[in-house]
């Protein structure tokens, strides 16, 4: 199984992402060009009005078009949102005053208070610490931990 990255900052001609959409929550229809997909890979797609949030699709089914050569069209697994809300926040390191200004992605569904979890989940994804409230860099983060 391979993983094929179809990110929109590649911007590669030859691998491109021409279509991803939604055909019920956690199931996705991809449309591309290149990569020589198979069923079981992984492909990395952006998210649809982020500039560096991406998502992960298993394909479950793939067939190779004739016309145009190289196109296929895919059905992946991935995450399940109801309606996908992208959020920008800022967070400031408590100890060195860094600020990171981030993304992350919701089921809007959710509510506000699934904001939150979501937001920590995403600043750890970056290296980022939450202790006691306190928000620490990743070089902040390894002086509070000695």
């Amino acid at each position: 199984m391979a993983e094929h990255d179809f990110r929109y900052n590649l911007l590669n001609p030859a691998h491109t992402l021409n279509e991803c959409r939604a055909l019920s929550p956690g199931l996705y229809q991809v449309t591309g060009t290149g990569g020589s997909i198979q069923t079981g890979d992984t492909l990395l797609v952006t998210l649809k009005g982020s500039r560096d949030l991406s998502m992960r699709l298993t394909v479950d089914k793939v067939r190779h078009l004739i016309n145009p050569p190289g196109q296929w069209l895919a059905v992946a697994k991935g995450p399940a949102f109801k309606e996908l809300a992208i959020h920008n926040w800022h967070v400031d390191c408590d100890a060195c005053g860094k600020r990171l200004d981030f993304e992350f992605a919701v089921d809007s569904g959710l509510g506000k208070q699934a904001q939150a979890p979501a937001a920590e989940a995403r600043i750890a994804e970056l290296g980022w610490r939450n202790h006691a409230g306190k928000h620490y860099c990743p070089n902040c983060r390894q002086e509070d931990t000695q």
